[in-house]
């Protein structure tokens, strides 16, 4: 499995459930302001990430670590095929070091990865079979599997 530039890179996202309750929670206190509302509670790497999300599934894969300039060669999009990911470097220097602190401090909370894991793998399983095709095809966020196997191939030939 392609997994995206250095296993170090941090990463932020948030759940949307997480996110909705606690913008239900500001609005019922009548709180405002900006806030950068994404998550982890603490600073997380891609690999631990990845690994996480591993942990809670039987698929038994194997990262292939391809670096950032490599896939921007190879003309993947981050966040778009790599979803969650940035490159680190460049225009995306700073991108997942966002802090949320003033959030946090208004309540927000995070449920555990293994939740958000388990829990999209099974709404994944109710979706259309026309939805969860066009995921495959590449139409869709995420890179297609057989994208994923020429970027692989190219990268695996590279490093020879």
């Amino acid at each position: 499995m392609l997994a995206p530039g250095d296993p170090n890179d941090r990463v932020q996202f948030i759940d949307s459930r997480d996110l909705a309750q606690w913008t239900i929670r500001m609005i019922e206190q009548r709180e405002a302001g900006v806030f950068n509302a994404l998550g982890p509670g603490a600073p997380l790497s891609i690999s631990e990430m990845l690994y996480g999300i591993k942990a809670v599934t039987t698929a038994g894969a194997q990262f292939t670590w391809v670096g950032a300039e490599f896939l921007q060669q190879q003309k993947i999009e981050e966040w778009k095929d790599m979803p969650v990911w940035v490159n680190p470097h460049g225009d995306g220097a700073g991108f997942h070091f966002r802090t949320n602190a003033k959030a946090i401090s208004k309540g927000l909370t995070f449920r555990p990865l293994a939740e958000t894991a388990l829990d999209t793998l099974e709404w994944n399983k109710t979706r259309p079979p026309e939805a969860r095709q066009a995921q495959i095809d590449g139409k869709l966020n995420g890179l297609a599997p057989a994208r994923e196997v020429e970027v692989l191939a190219a990268w695996k030939a590279r490093t020879r």
